[in-house]
């Protein structure tokens, strides 16, 4: 279920997505929109891409940074948005759906055992929607593990904004692989994993991330980190060509045969609303347990 409030998909088409962030209208390029599109009139900043490489945004009078929000099943969050680099703008309002999916799992569990702590790690936590979701359901301890220092600032200001401060986060600036190697080595285990790693990417001193090629160990070794009390693991993929059914495989060969449990492959998409339209925005890949 869609509840977002302050962002809309408007439109897409033509290798263009037109967004509405709370009172600002933005484009910028997706490969996925191969249809046609109309004009658009009123757009307050456009990303444009570089003939050399990279881009820019071109922007008539919008903010350094603004407030968006979005009530989740467990209370308001906030997430703070920019005009960011490689046409970013801080959030990925697709990932609703898993936050939703993630505070149900930690409410149940805290409905059916209210004493039990719920430990969660979030992977290439980013700007912290993941965090926030699962600080917001009730989670005893949220660990946030993001490469980039300027990213988990944002991060930070997320958690004020969405009044959870009180809530015990740790964030974490280091490459997702050597954390969770090191995590394995003390003995320490989590009750729920989220992962949201990039089709490729550089860590904090040069580790080199490609999905294809570096997922399968990755995941291997966040089963390891999982209790036997785990409530979820949701892997979450940006690499073009991969299809939902790859990531549920993945979890099928991983977590599944280790914990048994119900998988599920899913493609993420934003409805548009001026047309009928459904921009494709992913694959997430989900195990929880049966009971």
């Amino acid at each position: 279920m869609d509840r977002w409030i302050d962002f809309q998909l408007l439109d897409a088409g033509g290798g263009e997505k037109l967004e509405k962030w709370g009172h600002y209208i933005l484009q910028r390029p997706d490969p996925q929109a191969i249809w046609y599109r109309p004009e658009w009139k009123t757009v307050d900043a456009t990303y444009v891409r570089s003939p050399e490489g990279g881009g820019s945004w071109t922007q008539n009078h919008v903010p350094q940074s603004w407030l968006i929000r979005y009530p989740s099943l467990c209370g308001e969050l906030r997430f703070n948005i920019s005009l960011m680099g490689f046409k970013h703008t801080g959030l990925f309002p697709e990932q609703s759906t898993n936050w939703d999916f993630m505070q149900k799992l930690i409410a149940e569990r805290k409905e059916r055992n209210p004493a039990a702590p719920i430990r969660i790690l979030n992977l290439f936590a980013y700007t912290g929607g993941a965090t926030l979701a699962c600080a917001a359901a009730g989670a005893t301890e949220v660990v946030h593990v993001d490469a980039s220092k300027r990213i988990i600032g944002i991060a930070k200001k997320n958690v004020a904004d969405s009044k959870l401060t009180d809530k015990y986060i740790r964030f974490i600036a280091e490459d997702a692989n050597r954390f969770v190697e090191r995590e394995i080595r003390r003995g320490r285990v989590y009750d729920g994993i989220v992962l949201d790693p990039p089709a490729y990417g550089r860590g904090p001193n040069g580790e080199l991330w490609q999905f294809e090629t570096s997922i399968g160990s990755l995941i291997d070794n966040c089963v390891r980190l999982l209790s036997r009390q785990a409530i979820f693991l949701v892997l979450n993929s940006y690499t073009t060509g991969l299809t939902a059914g790859a990531l549920q495989s993945i979890m099928n060969l991983s977590v599944k045969a280790k914990f048994g449990g119900i998988t599920e492959g899913i493609e993420l998409i934003l409805p548009a609303k001026r047309r009928d339209i459904f921009l494709p925005c992913g694959c997430t890949g989900r195990w929880q347990p049966c009971n």
